[in-house]
């Protein structure tokens, strides 16, 4: 449907559902959003469904705002916020958008700013005019979140411009051709990293993660053919923010990606707090980078949150639904509606299929699907893994014996995921006094990771909302963990006599502080280092786990060898990723069941086992395409 088409479909729909006494002033398009602008907003709302009604007839999401015209003096307004919002709502900070006629308030609470049924925000459109949105003050205060609000209301007249350009880009009119669909691997198939995914139909282009590989310099195949030129992608979604995933992101802005990147609102909080660190990682080693701190702000500027279960348009003939996929904070499953229900499909990217310490599992129902992308990370026939209990009991046994002989323990973890899994575990288990108490050092990004984990509760699983928002009581908060904020710090650390646990990045071993510990404490036996993420091939965390003997070290000029003596264990019941028996448990509960399966993310043999599994069990056809490899879906 072109722009003028749907402006005269929006015209009718208003028209056949508002009463005369309800003026519209003017219609725009909003990235996927359709947005009515009207100087009766009081009846408009009142009305009941109104909104509803328009919104089922375009098939679109509908957002309804104020004629600037009839907007109050903000300071008016904000004395009217403050009269109206329940005390229990503990705001905190307002920020007006006078071009939009929102306003944002921040709320420890927001709940109670919302009130029952939306109740009191109503309330406050009528009074003041001005449409309100609520987002939650974050437990933790958290550095990335504010800055990247801060942005966005910096940035606002160039993201309006932006986003308008993005809804006449999707109302464009498809070809009346009969709809053919592909789906093209650029990488992360037959192996893990760089995972990289192409849907191509006869009217749009959608890219699915663009990371990096974690092991070595290889990137996705981002000059394959179909891909270019980058400007002709209608749409970048990411599923979550490791960076294998989402590594090369601000790469594609900068060669030329003008697009919108579809996320939910953590994904995009923590993809941005991993690319700047990224950068960081590499200034420090004097490395050229792929991108700078501007290509990072372009991509916040371009994100398009979603919330799951939120059906968008993002192009001609492609809707996106974005579902929990129980890996790390805000990952998302991506379920594909092409044409009028044409075809289906859903890419996993990294899933959960068990409940964990911090997440729900992975969604395993769809309204519609006959194509399922699955990964395969522990896809071979012996990787069972331990269950959450299970892989808790053995994680504090591990960590009694190496505290109890009086040992440091190193463990090596992701920022994002797996470091919070284990904080909750070690907080839990020194609470009750299943584990020695000691300090427990937080370095590189886990704090911050932790903190915008807080700012968003409604993606971590009931029991820890619970626990959090209506117990009072947080564990992040317990007073064993420290943060290591300084050089100085570590190196106090370092040179300590008493037994302590330090959590540290990177969770591979490839870089980071983890380094500089792992360097000190690795001679002395009665120290630990304990795996409690993947270990991607060809990284030092695997030839660790091989049982390397010896690590050599730049120091300065000359190469230092440093014998590896410490105690080295790996407990594969926190990885964030599904074991063999999760992967066939959550096809077999799939509802409905796809037709086909493709497998991506895993090591050849493992994927390959995997394969012939699925197949031999559910009759369905499954494949193991190479990276360049393209299917044919439809």
């Amino acid at each position: 449907m072109s722009f003028d088409s749907l402006l005269e479909q929006t015209k009718q729909a208003l028209k056949e559902v508002l009463p005369e006494t309800v003026e519209v002033t003017d219609i725009e398009l909003e990235g996927p959003h359709v947005v009515v602008y009207t100087k009766q907003l009081d009846s408009f709302l009142s009305g009941g469904d109104y909104l509803r009604q328009v919104a089922q007839r375009l098939h679109r999401r509908v957002l309804v705002r104020s004629d600037p015209a009839t907007l109050i003096d903000p300071k008016e307004a904000e004395k009217v916020i403050r009269e109206v919002l329940p005390a229990e709502a503990e705001l905190t900070q307002l920020f007006f958008e006078p071009e939009t006629g929102e306003v944002s308030i921040e709320a420890a609470n927001p709940g109670a700013a919302i009130g029952r049924g939306g109740s009191v925000l109503n309330d406050l459109k009528r009074k003041i005019g001005w449409v309100p949105t609520v987002v939650r003050t974050p437990p933790i205060p958290s550095k990335t979140v504010e800055e990247v609000r801060i942005h966005l209301r910096n940035s606002f007249d160039e993201r309006r411009s932006f986003l308008k350009k993005v809804g006449t880009r999707i109302a464009r009119d498809p070809l009346p051709e009969k709809l053919w669909a592909r789906s093209t691997a650029l990488g992360g198939y037959r192996e893990v990293g760089r995972s990289a995914h192409l849907l191509t139909t006869q009217n749009s282009k959608i890219l699915i993660d663009c990371g990096l590989d974690p092991g070595s310099d290889r990137t996705p195949f981002l000059s394959a053919p179909e891909l270019l030129p980058l400007d002709s992608l209608d749409a970048v979604v990411i599923t979550h923010a490791h960076l294998d995933h989402c590594g090369l992101v601000p790469v594609l802005l900068k060669y030329g990606y003008k697009g919108p990147i579809y996320c939910t609102a953590p994904t995009r909080d923590l993809m941005t707090l991993m690319l700047l660190d990224a950068i960081k990682v590499v200034n420090q080693e004097a490395r050229r980078g792929l991108y700078d701190s501007s290509h990072v702000r372009d991509l916040v500027t371009r994100t398009v949150p979603l919330r799951w279960g939120e059906t968008t348009d993002i192009a001609p003939d492609i809707r996106l639904t974005l579902h929990n996929a129980g890996h790390i904070l805000g990952s998302s499953i991506c379920h594909f509606h092409l044409g009028d229900g044409d075809h289906n499909l859903a890419y996993s990217g990294d899933i959960k299929f068990e409940r964990s310490w911090l997440f729900n599992p992975a969604t395993n129902r769809f309204p519609r699907l006959e194509t399922l992308v699955l990964e395969s990370t522990y896809g071979g026939f012996r990787d069972v893994q331990p269950t959450r209990q299970q892989a808790t009991d053995q994680f504090s046994s591990l960590v009694s014996n190496i505290l109890g002989r009086g040992g440091k323990l190193i463990v090596p973890v992701f920022a994002v995921g797996r470091s919070q899994e284990v904080m909750l575990v070690l907080e839990e288990r020194m609470r009750a006094g299943k584990i020695p108490r000691v300090p427990v050092y937080l370095d590189g990004m886990i704090f911050e990771a932790t903190a915008i984990h807080t700012a968003y509760p409604e993606f971590l699983n009931s029991q820890l909302r619970t626990q959090i928002f209506q117990q009072g009581d947080n564990p992040f908060l317990a007073d064993i963990f420290r943060r290591v904020d300084s050089g100085q710090m570590r190196s106090g650390i370092l040179d300590a006599k008493e037994p302590c646990i330090v959590l540290a990045t990177s969770g591979m071993m490839s870089g980071g502080p983890v380094m500089e510990y792992f360097r000190a404490w690795a001679p002395e036996e009665k120290n630990g280092l304990l795996f409690v993420g993947y270990q991607a091939e060809g990284t030092f965390g695997r030839r660790l786990q091989r049982g390397l003997s010896e690590a050599n070290f730049l120091d300065g000029s000359r190469q230092a060898s440093v014998p590896v003596k410490l105690e080295i264990a790996t407990i594969e019941g926190f990885s964030g990723h599904s074991d063999r028996t999760q992967l066939m448990n959550f096809v077999a509960s799939l509802d409905p069941r796809p037709q086909r399966i493709l497998l991506n993310h895993g090591e050849e043999s493992k994927a390959i086992d995997l394969c012939s599994s699925l197949h031999k069990r559910f009759g369905v056809e499954s494949r193991l395409p190479y990276n360049l490899e393209t299917v044919r879906l439809l």
